[in-house]
């Protein structure tokens, strides 16, 4: 499975279309739209999950085309296993 991060969103997007426009190059697993936590307001940016051919072709397709009158900005997501700021991932006490 290989999970994608997915920039440059128009706020109009809904994440029923973001499944939609991936759906078309292959099988997605999940689709999530970021939004602020405090506003509830979409940040422009998503991660989707899709089997590693499929998310392969769809990132070839799909990184530098046009989406909502905005370019997309589609690669594969960084590592989940990187560590995150804060208290607990510098292991201090």
């Amino acid at each position: 499975m290989t999970k994608m991060y997915v920039a440059n969103l128009a706020f109009k997007t809904t994440a029923d279309a973001l499944w939609a426009l991936f759906a078309q190059h292959g099988q997605v697993e999940s689709a999530r739209l970021m939004v602020d936590r405090d506003t509830g307001r979409p940040r422009g940016f998503a991660f989707v999950e899709m089997p590693d051919a499929d998310a392969s072709k769809a990132i070839q397709s799909l990184n530098g085309s046009d989406f909502n009158g905005r370019t997309l900005e589609v690669g594969e997501a960084l590592s989940q296993d990187r560590p995150r700021k804060g208290r607990a991932a510098t292991g201090r006490t």
